[in-house]
Order: C-alpha cells, then structure tokens, then sequence
C-alpha cells in the first residue's frame, strides 16, 4: 500500500469472549513472564489460521531516531520492550475475537511498511526530536487512514516537549482532552474514571499512601486526542500515565496486577485499539 492511499480498516465483528470480571480467573501467576532469558518472556504462543492472515492485527511500536537513555531498557523508544508488547497482544487475542499477531513488530516512522499497519504504539516522548522525515512520514500515516497510541510521559516539561514536537506534525491542529464520556473509555469496557497507571514499584507503594502520581507536577492523568478534518481521532496521547508498565508487569506483583493491569491498563488499552480499528 502506498503512504499515499488510505489505510484500509474492516469493523471487526467483536465478540468479548470473557467478561471483565472473569480476567483474574483466566490469568495465570506468572512471574516467570518477567525473564529476560525467555524469547516470548513466558507469555503463550499461538496461530492464526492463513485464511485471516490479511485480517490479522499486529502492535507496532515505533522507534525514533532521537537518543533517550532509558536505563536498563536502553533508549527511551525500548522501554517496557518486549513483555508490555507480548502481554497486551496476548490478553487482545484472549479477550476479544480480533485476531493477532502474537508477536508484534518494531518499525521506524518512515519504513513504508507502516502504511500495511492501522495502528503504532510510541512511549516516552518526553525527550524526543522527530527529524524532518519523521515529521513528514507520521503526517501522511495518520491523515491517510492510520492511529498513533502515545504512552508514559509524565510532568509539565515533557508535555511541552512532546507538544513542540506534535505541533510540527500538526501545526494548524490543537490537541483535545477527550471526555471521560468518549468512546475510549467504554467502547468494550466501560471505566468509571479516567485512570492514571503508575509504574509498578510506585503502584504497590500506593496501597499504602494512594499516591500514583509520578512528580509533583503530574497529579492529573490527560488523555488529549488529535482529529483530522472529517473529525477522525488519529491519535489518543496518554500523558501523566502508564499504560505500558501496566501490561508489562501483569505478572510481577497481585496487588498491581489487580488494581492496575486488570481494572486499568487492559480495559483502556483493549478500548483504544478497538475504537481505532473500527472507526
């Protein structure tokens, strides 16, 4: 498919094989999940059958060009990388009928196989600098047909970094707070809130304190969306929250699992996705 064509999206047929509440039932303790030694970090494995391979969704996490150190994860594009992307792909194959690629894909901004994908996922934009090409490619991807999740920034400086950098992709287009009634928040799951996830040493803590702000300047959760001209949401941009550290860490603690990756970062995630390719 050429950047230039739109992006093809079938309205899925949903069929939510579990209710919300039976998630902790189905989800096995799976500590083991977190081993860097293991390829697919624990998580199952499965196939689709050929015949839906040309329906088959897969999570694209976008890798920038910019430095970022990240930590023990490596630059700030990698972070969470790979269990928050093989968790999520696996509860979205579990908990809908969508079918899905267990396995997901890394691409740049102006690989031209992005324009074969619906959906991209990009985290921690807090500190980064799109080139021109970037800005350029992501431009054509999301008013040709395509969605963008933006993920875990945090505070009022990376706000306004990403901003910055937002706004050179869409300089004549004005981010949005999207209503708690918005269909991101009930279009399979319905939240009661607008949830804030934070990373998962911060979210065991918070049982305690109920503390799960990050920074001082962070208290509010965001989540702002980006409409084309036909008022088409091509971009949801979670801010003040982490939705990644929520399916990374399913396994990792009860208390986290329970209050954050089942009741929040699931639900949301699932919600997102299937309003994105629907719509």
């Amino acid at each position: 498919m050429s950047p230039s064509s739109q992006i093809s999206r079938s309205c899925f047929p949903l069929v939510i094989g579990v209710l919300l509440s039976l998630l902790a039932v189905l989800i096995p303790n799976r500590l083991d999940a977190q081993l860097w030694g293991s390829d697919r970090r624990g998580v199952p494995e499965w196939e689709n059958d050929v015949k839906f391979k040309s329906d088959e969704f897969t999570f694209v996490r976008i890798k920038y060009s910019s430095m970022g150190y990240g930590g023990y994860w490596g630059e700030k594009w990698q972070i969470d990388y790979p269990d928050s992307d093989l968790n999520f792909s696996y509860r979205l194959q579990e908990m809908t009928s969508l079918k899905v690629n267990p396995d997901g894909k890394i691409l740049e901004l102006t690989n031209p196989e992005l324009f074969e994908h619906p959906f991209v996922y990009l985290i921690e934009p807090g500190h980064l600098r799109f080139t021109e090409a970037e800005v350029r490619a992501l431009r054509t991807y999301l008013l040709g047909g395509g969605f963008m999740l933006v993920d875990d920034f945090w505070g009022e400086r990376e706000w306004y970094n990403f901003y910055r950098e937002i706004k050179r992709v869409f300089p004549d287009r004005e981010p949005k707070e999207l209503p708690l009634s918005h269909p991101i928040f009930n279009c399979v799951f319905p939240l009661d809130e607008k949830p804030q996830i934070p990373n998962v040493g911060l979210g065991m803590e918070s049982r305690y304190h109920g503390i799960t702000w990050e920074r001082y300047d962070a208290r509010e959760v965001h989540y702002k969306g980006i409409f084309d001209d036909h008022q088409r949401l091509v971009c949801v941009i979670c801010h003040n929250t982490d939705l990644g550290d929520g399916w990374e860490w399913e396994g990792y603690n009860e208390y986290f699992f329970r209050e954050f990756s089942e009741k929040k970062a699931y639900p949301l995630g699932i919600n997102i996705v299937v309003y994105a390719l629907t719509h």
